[in-house]
């Protein structure tokens, strides 16, 4: 093998005519002096088409490339700007690297390979770079691999949700893919823009090939989908709507705690020490200290109990009607997405019945919610289709938010998150 031809693989480069390589002794860096051939001179760096020279532009610029051993290497060439019909004035595209990057090609690769594989101190200390940095090479190499993957090919069924990635209200909208249980899009925002970008960029032919929706019953997501994909079913997702029974639950065990405390309030208050014989009783301070620790008793699946959490709800049952009252609906409404659908339906139907006359104002409130959402949520049940892929996968990205902590923009942190969560992660240069 020639010296340039094994220079070529060393340093990973393609198109490339490699001048001389040199030592920087002042720098410890081997210097590498290229050029492009003359098929890849003068075109666009941001489209690739050929196109005139302009000028010199600002000389010889340097590119970051892989370690030789331990020793840092760059590559140098001269960067001509030319004139693109389309973009103007701009740099010309190399062989090497990606446009407006400082990194060649395999380097931004195995940047973006060890950001899905290793932890952030590992990436910036093995590749000495900046986390800030990492953030800039994900986004570059995500767009290549997104300019050559179709992401929503043969796309059915969808779940959509939000999470919350940043302190200050900041969102972030995701759509998975049930069948191939994949990310497939994410941007920031919360609301019926950034739900329709999504749809944009579906386009109405895919649009129409859509044939089940999955969502939390948020009214700007379902109004989007209605007009976007007026035929696909649109499913309530069974975890939100449990979720709201237990919060309608929490609401009356705080209301039953709230009343005792009040009634201990007006009880005689009592010293240091053991109270003496005959200290009248106060059953307030009681109720209210039994009660403190009666929430994850009533948040529990009757089949996850304790011991102690079972006398607690079998405590609760006996001192607290309504709240137990309470407690039964949640669990009602719960086992109703474990039926099969025939009995799913009559089911429903007598809870809907039985919460609307127990007089307990947060569950009557939620009636209403369920009887706006029934056909979607026995729609849940006949398709079997919940949010618990996209809730798993809601879980991965706050993992990764912690990651990308430090990332100049939420698109570094959504190009990290489909390179895990999409299918799409880098190959290792040289390990193809």
């Amino acid at each position: 093998m020639r010296d340039v031809s094994l220079w070529s693989s060393v340093l990973g480069v393609e198109k490339t005519v490699i001048e001389r390589i040199v030592f920087d002794e002042e720098a410890d860096k081997v210097v590498a002096h290229v050029r492009p051939r003359s098929r890849a001179r003068n075109r666009c760096g941001v489209c690739g088409r050929r196109s005139p020279g302009y000028d010199t532009g600002e000389g010889r610029r340097r590119w970051r490339s892989l370690d030789l051993g331990t020793t840092s290497t760059v590559l140098e060439a001269d960067s001509p700007r030319v004139r693109c019909p389309a973009h103007g004035v701009v740099v010309a595209s190399v062989p090497w690297a990606r446009h407006d990057a400082g990194h060649t090609k395999v380097f931004d690769d195995q940047v973006a390979w060890l950001a899905t594989q290793a932890s952030k101190s590992a990436v910036t200390e093995l590749m000495r770079i900046a986390w800030r940095t990492v953030g800039s090479i994900i986004t570059r190499v995500w767009n290549d691999i997104e300019a050559g993957t179709d992401r929503f090919a043969g796309l059915r069924r969808i779940g959509i949700d939000e999470i919350s990635y940043k302190k200050g209200h900041k969102y972030l909208m995701v759509v998975v893919d049930h069948d191939t249980r994949r990310l497939i899009w994410a941007a920031p925002g919360r609301n019926s823009a950034t739900v329709g970008e999504f749809f944009d960029l579906l386009g109405p032919d895919r649009c129409a090939q859509i044939t089940h929706v999955s969502a939390d019953g948020a009214d700007f997501i379902d109004t989007i989908v209605a007009a976007r994909c007026p035929a696909a079913v649109r499913v309530a997702d069974p975890f939100h709507i449990v979720k709201w029974a237990t919060e309608a639950l929490d609401e009356v065990r705080r209301g039953a705690w709230n009343d005792a405390r009040a009634l201990a309030r007006k009880e005689p208050k009592r010293g240091r020490g053991r109270p003496p014989a005959g200290s009248p009783p106060r059953p307030g301070n009681d109720l209210a200290k039994a009660l403190r620790g009666g929430r994850y008793a009533l948040w529990k699946n009757p089949e996850n109990l304790t011991e102690n959490q079972k006398i607690k709800l079998t405590w609760i049952a006996a001192t607290d009607p309504k709240l137990y009252r309470a407690y039964l609906l949640k669990e009602g409404l719960r086992l109703i997405f474990t039926m099969p659908y025939p009995g799913a339906v009559e089911a429903l139907e007598r809870w809907i019945s039985w919460a609307r006359r127990c007089r307990i104002p947060a569950f009557v409130k939620l009636q209403r919610s369920i009887v706006k959402h029934r056909p979607r949520i026995l729609a849940a049940i006949k398709h079997n289709l919940s949010n618990g892929l996209i809730e798993s996968t809601n879980t991965k990205i706050r993992l990764l938010t912690r990651m990308a902590f430090g990332f100049k923009s939420p698109q570094a942190l959504i190009a990290l998150a489909l390179l895990n969560l999409g299918g799409h992660r880098p190959d290792l240069p040289g390990r193809k």
